[in-house]
Order: structure tokens, then sequence, then C-alpha cells
């Protein structure tokens, strides 16, 4: 298997354990409000299906990606509530079945493509391989607020490398999204996968490190919990500020958790 339908075949199995989490649900499971604020199962599964669509579109059809981004407005979160507004109000059958089809269709395009051809996106064109490692990110934190809301321990496998390849990649992305300036020194990080394998990112004498079990560095990354509530650790002031701010994805930071929230 190449490494392009590696990660297809990663970001495949990361949307079925997601779905395996709704498929089953009632009117009340899909009403049930989530760690997010106002926003309840239903919502989390419609910015899925949002997210999905434009990445379909994306790898398969760039002209109608850009006129789609065209639309955009500066106010990030309006063009939130305006992609929720596409899903959100269908029945659970009918959103149900619509992520499911954005996912299938996204990933079908995603893996059509060499890994390394540009696919357009919102800030800047990307590897669609990355763009797939993105919407890993995207199953990953949404995943865990439903987790989180229907009471579901997850187990994870070592398909979670690309997400933390992912987040090491976008390690400046916290600073950008609070306008700090980015450390002009890279980090190193090393991280545990679940097999218990070590995943090392970086040059090896870099004077700030992080290092943690890569279930805990993804929760940190999608800001899920909060760092003090992680095995993830800094070493050397820059890494230790990075814990507070750290974020795999642009634009605001939004609330993150709190301290002992999930105890």
């Amino acid at each position: 298997m190449t490494d392009a339908a590696q990660v297809t075949a990663a970001l495949a199995a990361s949307g079925d354990e997601v779905d395996r989490m709704v498929a089953g649900l009632g009117p009340d499971g899909w009403a049930t409000p989530t760690p997010a604020p106002g926003w309840t199962v239903a919502h989390q599964i419609a910015h899925l299906a949002a997210t999905f669509r434009m990445a379909g579109l994306a790898a398969a059809d760039p002209g109608a990606f850009g006129a789609l981004a065209g639309t955009l407005s500066p106010d990030f979160d309006a063009n939130v509530e305006r992609a929720l507004s596409q899903f959100v109000n269908d029945p659970p059958e009918v959103l149900l079945a619509r992520w499911r089809q954005e996912r299938a269709t996204a990933g079908k395009a995603l893996d059509a493509l060499p890994p390394d051809q540009l696919v357009p996106w919102l800030v800047r064109p990307i590897p669609a391989a990355t763009l797939a490692a993105a919407g890993m990110m995207e199953l990953f934190g949404h995943g865990q607020d439903i987790a989180d809301a229907l009471g579901i321990e997850r187990t994870h496998t070592d398909r979670l490398r690309y997400l933390v390849t992912f987040a090491v990649r976008t390690w400046d992305f916290g600073y950008l999204a609070r306008g700090l300036p980015v450390p002009e020194q890279p980090f190193r990080f090393e991280i545990t996968a679940p097999s218990g394998a070590l995943w090392e990112f970086g040059p090896a004498g870099a004077a700030a490190r992080i290092t943690g079990p890569a279930a805990d560095f993804c929760l940190l990354v999608t800001r899920r919990r909060h760092h003090r509530d992680l095995t993830v650790r800094a070493d050397g002031a820059p890494a230790e500020q990075w814990l507070e701010i750290a974020q795999a994805y642009r634009g605001p930071a939004g609330e993150g958790r709190r301290p002992g929230q999930f105890a």
C-alpha cells in the first residue's frame, strides 16, 4: 500500500469510528449537548459534513471550490454558522446519510490524487495527503466532543501518526492565531505511539522539547483537553508557553477546555 493509500485509508478508518458513535442514536441522542458551547451531537456531524464537502470539492473540482471560497466572509464564526446551516436542521437520518456521502466523496477524490499534488484550500494550496491529514484532525477533535457527550471511551491506533505529523508541521498555528511571534528555533517532538513506538521530529539538540503519548498530544493540539490534564510535557520556556497555545488548525483558538473539566 502506498503512503497516499495509507493516509486516505487512515482517514476512512477515522471516519468509520465517528460514524459508529452516532449510527444507532435516536433523536434525543442527536440532541445531546457536547462540550462545545451551544453545539449538540448533530452540530458536530453537520460541521464534519460541511468540512468534508469542501475537501471533496477542493480535490475533485478546484474551480467549484474557488467559487465557494470566494463567497466566504472575513468573519470566521459567520462562515462556520453558514456551513452548519446547510446540514444541521436535517432530520437525524438525513444528516447521517449526507455526512456519509460527503465523507465518501471526499475520500474518493483524495485517493485519486498523488499525495504531493497541491489542491486549493482556505489559506493556501496544500498537498492532497496533507489535506487528508487535516481531515483526520477534524475527525479526532469533533469525534472527541461526541465521545465526551455520549460517554464513549475511545481506542486509538497508530494511524494517529498522520495527525501527529500534521500537528508538528503546523506547530506555529497557535502563535499565528494570537498574533504572537513564532520562535526562531524549531522544537523537538518525541511522541509515543499507541503501539509503544517512538515518533521523533525536529533536531535532537533543540532547546525546546515536547514529549508524551500520541493520544494526549492529539487532545492537546485539538484543544479537547487542558494541558494540565494530559501527560504531555515541555522542556524549555518556549515549549512551556507552547503548551498553553498549541492548536493544529487555523483561525480562532476557541474556548478550549478547563483544567479538570473531564475528571
